[in-house]
């Protein structure tokens, strides 16, 4: 049998530059999600771009019902970021993964590994903010909630749920308000996330990134 063959990561050219989030992802062009993800990423496109070198990060569309998505890397670099058909969660889940994505490419520190919802200056007030949030539980055990509770995953969690919030779609805030309703886990109820979502689009005007007039998809 030959060796299996770790995914290879996106490719860097030239210098980073300011780039529309329309530029930084490629969504899948043939699948039922294609809509809704265009729908998602019009929404955070609106709110910020991202600096970066990246060629386009490719967004798939699974059929996995263990998990909503996931991004995946190799150290610095990304593969791609998965997004799940099944549940009815697919804007949600892309977001979070998208959160992942712009975390981990705004600073990675290559002897911590950290990346920069944990220590970089521009997310310090939003960390704070996020500090005094109502810990939400998912069922299962111990490492799992610790996994649940960690920086990235809040920081992901709250730009999801800030995209939402102030996205003019509103059938994405249909979405948001559908599972506040539930008590879903994944989000805060109205009334606690209000200075969170603000300390989130703060933390793109600090680090310069809201500064270019970015087009909405069609």
């Amino acid at each position: 049998m030959g060796q299996r063959r770790y995914p290879e990561c996106v490719t860097r050219e030239g210098k980073p530059r300011l780039r529309s989030l329309e530029e930084v992802v490629a969504l899948p062009r043939r699948s039922p999600l294609t809509a809704e993800l265009q729908r998602a990423l019009a929404a955070a496109s609106n709110l910020h771009g991202l600096r970066s070198d990246l060629s386009p990060v490719p967004v798939v569309a699974t059929a996995t019902i263990t998990e909503a998505g996931a991004y995946r890397f190799r150290l610095r670099d990304p593969i791609d970021l998965r997004v799940s058909r099944v549940g009815g969660r697919s804007a949600l889940g892309f977001l979070h993964e998208l959160g992942h994505l712009l975390d981990h490419q705004i600073f990675y520190d290559r002897k911590t590994r950290s990346w920069a919802s944990a220590v970089h200056t521009a997310f310090a007030p939003w960390r704070d903010a996020a500090a005094l949030l109502e810990k939400r539980l998912l069922p299962g055990g111990y490492s799992r909630q610790r996994y649940f509770q960690s920086v990235h995953e809040v920081w992901a969690r709250s730009y999801a749920q800030t995209v939402l919030l102030r996205s003019e779609d509103r059938m994405l805030n249909r979405r948001l308000e559908k599972l506040q309703a539930e008590d879903d886990a994944h989000v805060w109820p109205v009334e606690q996330f209000a200075a969170v979502a603000f300390e989130v689009e703060l933390v793109f005007e600090r680090l310069g990134l809201r500064q270019l007039s970015l087009p909405l998809a069609a």
